[in-house]
């Protein structure tokens, strides 16, 4: 018999976080079921009629139908889980990408999980938003702000593990225009597409996210524009990863947080865009005195340092820039493949006066009906890489070797050992 959770176990999951479409809560019973996972519920607009989530239209369908078990899945959480799990996670490796599994819940139990956690969940996602109390089923992961429970050899005494979570949102983007692309703080290139217009030329030039700091400056969202580059992190050179992280770590804003055993130690809950780092924050620095071995004043340098070490080495930030690049026409280009699919008339081409078949987008047009799929896709699968948020976990060890499960990372400031996972 499959199982179902219910209001009584509500008590057992507590709040982690959330983003603009999904909640997350972490769980702090003694269920082998659940030890070590997260609970990521998808939510509903306060605005909108609530609704089932009921499976994939005909047009995602086209798109993904051969996606195993897509096709026929009941539920769009399902569907969800089913493209991260053979679509993303081939793209980006089975090390980075944990699919999860789907949990069958009553309405009971949802309605209790709003009503537990209102009171800690920030007031604008409150009124943004609630848990969608007609969904059959909730995604279950690993948490990966910790590291599996048990002994292993050579780890210290005391197991501490602290993470990095580095642009806070839980989405997955397989529908045609389920909401607005947001400000992509993890896209890692700029668009030199044929078909962005001479309009929105500053593309080809600023990244989005910059883009976006100027927009919250001017509209009043935060006070000082972030040092911030998607581009160093990306970047091959270890000195341009190191600035971004550490640029990150001074102005985190939505999009740097850090936990240490599961805890949130340092970052907002996403209440606010306008967070800074300014000087040393005594409870964040004791909560690093457990990691990194450091006189006063350093713990925080030399973490910054640790991080940025295991960006750079990870294959998954070269992985994911590969991803976000099988978009080669821009939003601008795969419009016009959108409108060809669904069988409408090009909305784009009629504001730009042009005739879709004679114009500039006439390519575009002209196109076989499967490779307007596949630029559609693309662009999708991209945008998803576009929209991740990227765990970086560390557990110290009193031993170089490492354990043969986990990379290991060397900090040469403290003359320390970590094993280390980068996931997605």
């Amino acid at each position: 018999m499959a199982l179902v959770l219910q209001a009584k176990d509500a008590v057992e999951w507590v709040y982690r976080g959330e983003g603009a479409v999904n909640l997350v809560l972490a769980y702090c019973g003694n269920s082998p079921n659940f030890v070590g996972k997260v609970l990521r519920i998808q939510k509903v607009p306060r605005n909108k009629p609530e609704n089932s989530h009921s499976a994939l239209t005909k047009h995602e369908c086209l798109l993904w139908g051969e996606v195993e078990g897509i096709f026929s899945a009941p539920a769009r959480e399902i569907a969800e889980q089913l493209y991260v799990q053979h679509v993303m996670r081939p793209l980006l490796g089975s090390e980075h990408v944990d699919p999860g599994i789907c949990v069958l819940v009553s309405r009971e139990f949802l309605e209790a999980v709003e009503r537990k956690v209102l009171r800690q969940r920030p007031s604008k996602r409150v009124d943004a938003a609630k848990v969608n109390p007609l969904c059959d089923s909730v995604l279950l992961i690993a948490d990966h702000s910790m590291f599996p429970h048990g002994t292993v050899s050579g780890y210290i005494k005391e197991d501490y593990c602290i993470s990095v979570e580095i642009k806070v949102l839980f989405s997955t983007s397989i529908l045609f225009a389920s909401r607005p692309i947001g400000s992509f703080p993890k896209c890692g290139f700029l668009p030199v597409s044929e078909f962005i217009g001479e309009e929105n030329a500053v593309k080809r030039s600023t990244t989005r996210f910059r883009m976006h700091q100027a927009l919250k400056l001017h509209q009043g969202e935060i006070s000082q524009i972030s040092k911030y580059d998607p581009l160093d992190l990306f970047s091959p050179s270890k000195d341009r990863v190191r600035r971004a992280i550490k640029s990150l770590f001074i102005t985190p804003q939505n999009n740097f947080r850090v936990f240490l055993n599961g805890g949130l130690v340092f970052g907002g809950m996403g209440d606010t865009t306008d967070s800074t780092c300014n000087g040393v924050d005594q409870g964040f620095d004791d909560a690093l005195r457990h990691i990194i071995l450091a006189k006063d004043g350093l713990h925080q340098k030399y973490f910054v340092e640790l991080v940025a070490e295991a960006a750079y080495r990870s294959s998954l930030l070269d992985r994911l820039l590969e991803v976000q690049k099988l978009d080669v026409v821009d939003i601008e280009g795969a419009i016009h493949a959108y409108y060809d699919i669904v069988s409408k008339p090009c909305l784009v081409c009629q504001e730009k006066d042009e005739n879709k078949l004679s114009g500039k987008y006439s390519y575009l047009h002209s196109l076989p009906r499967d490779e307007g799929l596949k630029i559609v896709k693309n662009y999708l699968i991209s945008a998803t890489a576009k929209d991740l948020s990227m765990m970086i976990s560390f557990r110290s060890r009193e031993h170089v070797d490492p354990d043969p499960s986990y990379r290991a990372v060397f900090l040469e400031s403290t003359n320390q050992c970590f094993d280390y996972k980068v996931t997605t």
